[in-house]
């Protein structure tokens, strides 16, 4: 039994300790001792998930505790990099604070730097060494959620003027017609989902609608409207 000090306020560093002896080979806890980058993969996206319906709700109880476990699943995963040798928490924290400072040179440089500060988006490139649309399009996180990772790619593609080429109604029409002349569960009808999608995604998009917000509410008003017992 670990006799871990009784503290009035616990910290982020007790955080690290704590889940430290969680991960110890010979006397830590069985469960999460043995745990990977992916076995607790999906645990992250819950927890995030989790805490972003919290701050939809505006309760500020059910914020803290989420923010928390989000914060507990960055630790558990830094932990496990410094028993690798990679890196450690204190480099997490590092890293994230001279981003901050690099990303706001309006803020913490020259009066010139604040002057020049004119695309964000150029700034993170240019720090992330990116210098073509591949470059930027790479970088879009394959784990989003595929209707946000569409939006997002194309508004990075309209930076580059090689955004998809606006649709209008008959074009919409004539997708819907080609997935539903498909034959049902097919790659054809996969392939033709896929391009109503990413065309609808294109079409909210122009219309400074953020597709994956627009969906979430219909899908309450859909779950609001749908009472029946069962």
């Amino acid at each position: 039994m670990n006799d871990y000090p009784n503290r009035e306020h616990y910290t982020a560093d007790d955080l690290v300790r704590i889940i430290a002896i969680l991960r110890d080979p010979e006397n830590g806890c069985p469960w999460d001792k043995v745990q990977t980058h992916q076995s607790i993969r999906m645990n992250f996206l819950e927890e995030a998930y989790e805490a972003v319906d919290a701050i939809d709700l505006d309760d500020p109880e059910l914020m803290c505790e989420e923010l928390g476990d989000v914060l507990m699943q960055v630790a558990f995963h830094a932990c496990m990099e410094q028993e690798s040798g990679r890196f450690t928490w204190a480099d997490v924290c590092d890293g994230v604070c001279r981003k901050l400072i690099d990303r706001h040179p309006h803020i913490f440089g020259t009066e010139t730097d604040a002057q020049s500060i004119t695309d964000w988006d150029l700034l993170k490139n240019k720090e992330k060494g990116r210098s073509t649309l591949a470059d930027d399009l790479e970088s879009v996180p394959r784990a989003m959620p595929a209707l946000m990772r569409a939006a997002k790619l194309q508004k990075r593609a309209a930076r580059y003027d090689a955004a998809p080429a606006a649709i209008g109604a008959e074009d919409l029409t004539a997708l819907a017609k080609e997935l539903a002349d498909a034959p049902k569960g097919s790659e054809q009808a996969e392939q033709a989902a896929g391009k109503l999608l990413f065309a609808v995604t294109d079409l909210t998009r122009r219309a400074d609608i953020d597709p994956e917000q627009a969906l979430q509410k219909e899908n309450e008003d859909f779950c609001r409207g749908n009472t029946i017992d069962i």
